[in-house]
């Protein structure tokens, strides 16, 4: 039975995180139609909410009442939490905008160096050999997937900062969605952390959208955005990780990157050369050395 549930765990995961690779590729097209970031994000997160506003009705009506309700504790710490949601979303589709795809989902990848780094300042305790090892691979692997030692066009430093961020927003994520709120429904909880995201996503746009916001983006990118960035990711993975662990789920996890990569190839044309691919390869690779327990760390 509990081989049941790892199993279970890793089929939840991996579709999870499958489909949050599909995204940018999508943001990218809706790019191609001259719809704004603000336009993109605000669909995305108004069907988002619409959606699990649903999903959660329908729980409720489903167990009779019978589930744990969110205190207003509970809400208050997941809305704040859910600020870093919104702001990965923001820097994402902003660094997309500038730099190709394929190069995008790398630098958010940087939350594997970055998760060490945090759980330094708070747990306040030295990385282990193995983790070190891990992100000096991440590092390499970096520099050989942005194609950094042999592209001929420089990459849009724009794209970069805004990658880094994203990636520091993601981090932040992770480690706050594990450790909030754990005690309810992953429905409720990814509820709530949107409803977070979407004070910084609204607020971006009443600052940002100065020409009139076109509301066909609803209709021919907001349903997928939705359910590909807000809706199927956080509920499966929510409802994965606890029957994985951390350790297993941030491997399965990690599908996210070639799945990305492999989309904007095969939909958008980025020409990904053997490099970057091996680049890929290796930040996978250090993703399975932080996860796995060896006698030696």
């Amino acid at each position: 039975m509990a081989k049941t549930n790892v199993l279970k765990g890793v089929f939840l995961v991996a579709i999870g995180a499958s489909s949050y690779g599909m995204l940018a590729t999508f943001v990218r097209m809706a790019y191609d139609e001259n719809y704004t970031t603000a336009e993109v994000t605000t669909a995305q997160f108004v069907l988002g909410i619409t959606g699990l506003l649903l999903i959660n009705l329908f729980q409720k009506i489903k167990n009779k009442n019978a589930g744990r309700k969110a205190s207003p504790k509970n809400i208050f710490h997941l809305m704040l939490a859910g600020t870093s949601m919104g702001m990965t979303s923001l820097f994402y589709y902003l660094a997309v905008r500038y730099i190709p795809v394929s190069i995008g989902i790398v630098m958010l990848m940087q939350t594997v160096w970055m998760g060490v780094l945090l759980e330094y300042f708070l747990d306040k305790k030295l990385p282990s050999k193995q983790k070190v090892l891990a992100v000096v691979i991440v590092l390499i692997g970096t520099a050989l997937a942005t194609n950094i030692l042999q592209n001929e066009v420089a990459l849009d430093w724009r794209g970069l900062v805004f990658g880094i961020f994203a990636a520091a927003s993601f981090t932040t994520t992770m480690f706050t969605a594990n450790r909030v709120a754990t005690e309810i429904s992953s429905a409720q909880r990814s509820l709530f952390m949107l409803l977070g995201g979407a004070v910084i996503v609204f607020t971006f746009a009443a600052v940002t959208q100065i020409s009139p916001f076109n509301l066909e983006i609803f209709a021919k990118w907001g349903i997928i955005l939705a359910l590909f960035g807000t809706i199927i990711p956080p509920m499966l993975m929510n409802a994965g990780f606890p029957l994985t662990g951390i350790g297993l789920g941030s491997i399965v996890s990690a599908l996210e990157l070639p799945i990305s990569v492999l989309m904007a190839y095969i939909l958008l044309n980025e020409q990904v050369v053997f490099l970057q691919w091996l680049g890929i390869v290796l930040i996978i690779l250090a993703i399975v050395l932080m996860n796995i327990r060896l006698k030696s760390s």
